[in-house]
């Protein structure tokens, strides 16, 4: 028993020394550790004041004036209509200019403005007031509109305030922005928001790269600055949900910065914006085709069709690739595609990686010049067109449409269609014709026909030389103009 009551005291006793001991710890910490201060509250107005005022001096206002076209009164055998509408109608007098709005901002000190090409478009003056209130005329120097941006020029009286562009490929979701600009008229107007999304593409061209803010954006705003909270610019304000044309539900867009960057000097350029050209078409890749390809989860673009002799053809790549890698820019969807190679220059050497029967293969591609490939494309279609106008289909005679025809040669350009009562089945043109002859120049093949045909006009009349089993005769085409007439 005492023996217990003994044993029982020794730990009673430990026990008051452990939190004896402890409790002077705890003093002796909370004596010299010094207390944790409170945070100061996040306040931004300081920091949007000083952004404001920091940015707000390269902020200008735009107005742009387009001259009426002459109103054209009706006429016709009636006379007295025709009194009746002078009488009345010239009585309201000329219609008047149209006149717009828009923001722009400065980018050297010189007096180089970047603003949308949407601003500027159809204007015949345009007029850039500062926000001191002195105003300048302007010279349009270029503008892209697929990307919706121009750059302009004023003279100024002396040395311009600059602004200081961003890098928007580093823009996250989520950041604080500030939008400036003249909202309905309404000159420096701030409003600010955040970055809601990225790479937004909203019908407005096959470059759509738009930045989604909801700093509020409305009529007057485009071609202003987006900012942000370093007072770098990373966007141009362009564009409101479509129709929204009031504005003030909370969603605007704006051109990325380094989209404008990268087309400057073009800009400057008599040349104007030229952009790489690949050659592919390209479609997306549905779940039903990544199926039936066996790409499970991969991404990429798939090539549709390759342009003959074109760059993406020439290196090797052909029709079912699916285009995963472009230089440095992961394929994720087929729309990134068209943007990534835009951003070359034509020349440029980039590596495309594919996917060809599930094995990865990568093709060194020197790019071709989009305007060029797009001019060519144009000529053809106008030869096409005219062809269309006189109701032929021509094609170049390969040993099957020789047999099928029963032709002695492979010269000229065989007629493999026509279209009933148009201009050259009046003519006396018939299936199965081969044409050696147009105009008084020697057809060998569909190449001579493309040629000499895209040189012939609606104005003129064609002459044709035909053969027809062993005969030759001469078949004139009246011009379309005068086709339509009849």
């Amino acid at each position: 028993m005492t023996q217990d009551f003994t044993l029982r005291q020794r730990k009673t006793l430990a026990v008051i020394v452990i939190a004896v001991v402890l409790g002077f710890m705890a003093g002796e910490f909370k004596r010299e550790t010094p207390a944790f201060a409170a945070p100061p509250a996040f306040n931004p107005r300081n920091l949007f004041v000083d952004i404001v005022k920091q940015v707000k001096p390269i902020v200008v206002n735009i107005y742009t004036t387009q001259k009426p076209k002459k109103r054209a009164i009706p006429h016709g055998g009636n006379d007295q209509y025709r009194e009746f509408m002078e009488r009345f109608f010239r009585g309201f007098g000329p219609p008047l200019p149209r006149k717009s709005l828009g923001s722009g901002f400065i980018i050297d000190k010189k007096g180089y403005i970047f603003t949308n090409n949407h601003v500027v478009e159809g204007a015949d003056e345009v007029r850039v007031k500062l926000p001191e209130g002195k105003e300048y005329d302007a010279k349009i120097i270029g503008t892209d509109p697929e990307t919706d941006i121009a750059l302009i020029k004023i003279e100024p009286d002396g040395d311009l305030p600059v602004a200081i562009l961003g890098d928007s490929d580093k823009l996250e979701v989520g950041e604080w922005v500030i939008a400036i600009g003249n909202p309905f008229g309404l000159s420096n107007t701030v409003t600010a928001g955040v970055v809601s999304a990225l790479h937004r593409q909203i019908g407005a061209g096959k470059y759509d790269n738009y930045i989604q803010t909801d700093a509020s954006i409305n009529p007057g705003n485009s071609g202003g600055p987006l900012i942000d909270l370093d007072g770098r610019v990373i966007g141009i304000n362009g564009a409101i949900l479509p129709g929204n044309q009031g504005g003030n539900i909370g969603i605007g867009f704006a051109v990325p910065i380094n989209m404008a960057k990268n087309i400057l000097e073009d800009l400057k350029s008599e040349n104007g914006v030229q952009r790489g050209w690949l050659g592919v078409v390209i479609q997306k890749l549905s779940p039903a085709l990544r199926d039936a390809l066996d790409l499970k989860d991969i991404k990429g673009a798939l090539v549709g069709d390759v342009s003959p002799g074109g760059p993406a053809a020439t290196a090797g790549i052909r029709r079912g690739d699916l285009i995963t890698k472009f230089s440095d820019v992961k394929i994720e969807s087929y729309e990134i595609l068209p943007r990534a190679v835009a951003s070359k220059k034509p020349g440029t050497t980039v590596n495309v990686e594919i996917l060809r029967d599930g094995k990865p293969k990568t093709f060194a591609v020197k790019l071709g010049n989009l305007k060029t490939a797009m001019g060519e494309t144009v000529a053809k279609q106008k030869m096409v067109d005219r062809a269309d106008d006189i109701g032929i289909v021509v094609r170049d005679i390969t040993p099957d449409l020789q047999n099928r025809f029963g032709l002695k040669s492979t010269d000229g350009a065989l007629v493999a269609n026509i279209d009933p009562g148009s201009a050259a089945a009046k003519a006396g043109i018939q299936l199965g014709d081969v044409i050696i002859e147009l105009n008084r120049k020697p057809v060998s093949n569909l190449a001579d026909f493309e040629k000499i045909i895209s040189e012939t006009s609606k104005d003129e009349s064609m002459l044709l030389v035909i053969k027809r089993g062993s005969m030759s005769n001469y078949i004139v085409i009246p011009p379309a103009k005068q086709e339509e007439k009849k």
